[in-house]
Parts: structure tokens; C-alpha cells; sequence
């Protein structure tokens, strides 16, 4: 048999090397089991002692019911421990397959710390087991965008080393293109003072914010909760115009907190606008936010997260 394949449910499935992301990645469940991706899931707590993991002792709907019932309280995150990702390693290690492992940016957590401690210690009982943690210098449904696409190139007959290759163009060409519900997360982390967040929610201002090459940068303001969709929907088409490249060049994301329906809402604004710019569009996926944004930008974070296809890189 060839040593690159192994059967699965009467199928061929490349197993050149696993997959594994922190839960930052945001991938649901389902997908993540489908694209054979293992992820290793952050810690969340509202008392600042007790901490849950996201995603298996607290489901997304709790968290940000909590966060809608109780606007007062800030949720926190912590890191997945190095034990944590060195059980997801050595799962793998057991079946001999190399890992390649996506973590948040380091500017934004511990997790890439946790896992080259945890890759450090696989060494020693696996040392013919190669493993490689990569920064991805992005979050949310960015490291979405990146994580899929390496799980495309793996499928499609990558190496570890030719997707290692990709790495760097993949992460400047990505995006995260988003807007919140009102200012309150982001003055309570220090990004804006109280002042101005008091007048920008009596004002009912939406900053648009944009994440690249793991730095946040304003990218301007609206007011009025559906023209601060509309206008991250124009980022969207900006970027894919300066990039000079059509959505089917992109992985492309939307993501939504609490509420279902303004992502359902977003999604629609976006296909129509992507059609008048490009023509009609296939796919164009939703996603709900995980806590490790929704901490930080409150419930109501929306928005996209985005990378070119390796492929159609120049």
C-alpha cells in the first residue's frame, strides 16, 4: 500500500502529516472532524478562577448568553497548558504521522509558547516525529481561512515542507475585516478611553477594524449598526480590488457572535455586492466567533476573516 494513504470508510485520505489548531481557529466541530483537523481548545472563566474549556464544558450559546445576560462581566481566556497540546500530539505520534500546528498570533496569546513546550517534550519519547508550530500572526476566522487552506494543499497531495513554503505568502495576504455591536469590550481592554466610549454609543458609532500581519488597525466608522455591515462589506471588496483578485481566489468567511440572524443578514449583503462586483458567488461560509474575540470585542463582533489560495498566489 502506498505509505501516504491510509483507508478510511473505504476511502484514500492523504496522511502526510495531521493538522492540529488552538480553538482560536474557530472551526466548528463538525468541519474540523471533516478536514481531519485536531484542535486544541482555550480556556475560558467569568470569575477569573474557574475556567472552562470552550467548546467542550462550555458551548459557544452559553458563553455569549452569559455575556448578553450579564453586560457587566468580562469573560477572560487562557491559553491551552502545554499538557493540553501535548496530548493532542502525541495522539498522533502514536499513528506516526508528522504535525504541523497552527496557533493564534503570539501577539495575542501564550498558545504558540504552550506548544513548543509541548513539542519539546513529544521529542523525547518521539524523536522521529516531526513536528512544527507555526505563529500564524492572525485569530478568529482568519486562522479559519489559513487553517483550511493548508488543509487543502495536505489533500491535495502537499508535503509538510511544501506547505511550510506557503506559510509566509498566506499570512500577508490575509484579513480579519470586522465591526461590534458598541465600544464597551473595547474600552474595558484599554483600546479606547471612557470618554470616547461613552460618546460613541450615545453617537451609536461602529468602528471598522481591520487585522493584518497581526496588528489591528482602524479602518474607519460608521453609524448605525447596518451601514457598519455595509461598510465592512466595501473592505471586503477594497481589498479583493487592490489585491487584483476575484473571491474564488480567496478563502472567504464570514463570522457572527451572538446573533445568527446578522450573520444570515451579512451573508446576504455580502453575496449581493460580490455579485455586482465579480458575479454570483458559490460558496461564502458562516461561522460563529469563538470567545477568544468575543472576550475582547463583546457579543456582538461580525465580520470576515480571509486568505488568497496558495495556488492562485502570484
Amino acid at each position: 500500500m502506498n505509505p501516504n494513504f491510509i483507508a478510511s470508510g473505504g476511502k484514500y485520505m492523504s496522511s502526510k502529516f495531521r493538522i492540529v489548531s488552538d480553538g482560536s481557529c474557530d472551526i466548528p466541530e463538525a468541519l474540523a472532524k471533516e478536514n481531519d483537523i485536531d484542535i486544541v481548545h482555550f480556556l475560558v472563566s467569568f470569575n477569573s478562577s474557574d475556567y472552562k474549556k470552550e467548546g467542550v464544558d462550555l458551548e459557544l450559546a452559553e458563553l455569549y448568553q452569559q455575556m448578553v445576560s450579564h453586560p457587566g462581566v468580562y469573560p477572560k481566556t487562557a491559553a491551552p497548558s502545554p499538557e493540553d497540546f501535548y496530548a493532542a500530539f502525541e495522539k498522533r505520534a502514536k499513528e506516526g504521522q508528522d504535525i504541523l500546528c497552527i496557533c493564534i498570533s503570539t501577539k495575542l496569546s501564550s498558545s504558540v509558547q504552550s506548544a513548543e513546550i509541548a513539542r519539546q517534550m513529544l521529542a523525547e519519547s518521539y524523536p522521529d516525529i516531526r513536528v512544527v508550530v507555526v505563529d500564524s500572526l492572525c485569530c478568529t476566522l482568519m486562522q479559519s481561512a489559513f487553517v483550511l487552506e493548508l488543509c487543502r494543499m495536505r489533500d491535495a497531495g502537499c508535503s509538510l515542507d511544501e506547505a511550510l513554503a506557503a506559510v509566509d505568502a498566506l499570512r500577508k495576504s490575509g484579513r480579519i475585516l470586522f465591526t461590534v455591536g458598541n465600544l464597551d469590550y473595547l474600552q474595558h481592554g484599554g483600546r479606547i478611553g471612557r470618554v470616547t466610549s461613552i460618546a460613541g454609543n450615545l453617537l451609536d458609532l461602529k468602528p471598522l477594524i481591520t487585522l493584518e500581519d497581526g496588528e489591528i488597525h482602524s479602518s474607519g466608522i460608521r453609524r448605525g449598526r447596518r451601514k457598519s455591515l455595509a461598510g465592512v462589506v466595501e473592505l471586503l471588496i477594497s481589498y479583493l480590488k487592490e489585491q487584483g483578485c476575484a473571491p474564488d481566489d480567496c478563502n472567504i468567511l464570514i463570522g457572527y457572535g451572538y446573533d445568527p440572524e446578522e450573520g444570515s443578514l451579512l451573508q446576504e449583503m455580502t453575496r449581493k455586492r460580490l455579485a455586482e462586483e465579480f458575479g454570483p458567488q458559490s460558496t461564502l461560509p458562516a461561522f460563529q466567533i469563538g470567545a477568544t474575540i468575543a472576550v475582547h470585542a463583546g457579543p456582538y463582533s461580525i465580520g470576515f476573516g480571509l486568505v488568497r489560495r496558495s495556488d492562485r498566489l502570484e
